[in-house]
C-alpha cells in the first residue's frame, strides 16, 4: 500500500530534525495561521512605524487580510482624546506599513477608542471580544503535551502585555 506524501496530517514519523510546524497539533497551526506574519511584525515594529508621540496612546488590536469581499483592514485601539491625533495621521501610518513590508498591505486603518483608567475597550457588544478569548483558551486546554500548553499561555500572556 502506498503512502500519500503530501498530506497535511503527519502519517508517519521522520527521522531527525523536525520543523517547528510539523510538530505542532493541527488546532494550534490554525491559530498561529490566523493571526499570521503582519500581524506579528506590526507589532513588533509598532513604535517604528507610528513614531514616539503616538506610540503612548495607540496599539494594533488585530488585522484583517484582504478577501473578495473586503480590503484589508488594520483596527487599532486608540486612547480615548487622542482619536483626531491618529485620524490625521492615518495617511502617514498607511504608507510607513506598505513601505515597510514593500507592498500594499494596509488598504484601510480603523479606529477604536477605550478608556485609559479602565482599560476596557469601548464597544457596542463587549461579550462578543470575550467569546473569541475563550474559544482561543479552549483549544489550548485540549492541547495533550504540556510543554506546548504552558508555551502558548506564555505566548499569549505577551501578547496581552503588547
Amino acid at each position: 500500500m502506498q503512502f500519500k506524501k503530501y498530506t497535511k496530517q503527519r502519517n508517519r514519523s521522520i527521522q531527525g530534525l523536525r520543523s517547528f510546524k510539523d510538530t505542532l497539533p493541527k488546532n494550534i497551526k490554525k491559530i498561529i495561521i490566523k493571526k499570521g506574519h503582519i500581524f506579528s511584525e506590526t507589532l513588533n515594529n509598532w513604535k517604528y512605524i507610528v513614531g514616539d508621540n503616538l506610540f503612548k496612546f495607540c496599539y494594533p488590536k488585530k488585522f484583517k487580510d484582504s478577501n473578495k469581499f473586503g480590503v484589508s483592514t488594520l483596527v487599532v485601539m486608540v486612547k480615548r482624546g487622542h482619536e483626531v491625533d491618529l485620524e490625521y495621521s492615518k495617511k502617514e501610518i498607511k504608507d510607513k506599513m506598505n513601505n515597510f513590508f514593500g507592498y500594499n498591505v494596509v488598504e484601510n486603518l480603523k479606529f477604536s477608542s477605550f478608556d485609559y483608567e479602565t482599560m476596557n475597550p469601548i464597544s457596542e457588544n463587549p461579550k462578543k471580544a470575550n467569546v473569541t478569548n475563550n474559544k482561543y483558551q479552549k483549544q489550548i486546554k485540549e492541547v495533550k503535551n504540556e510543554k506546548i500548553k504552558k508555551s502558548l499561555i506564555e505566548l499569549t500572556k505577551v501578547f496581552k502585555q503588547k
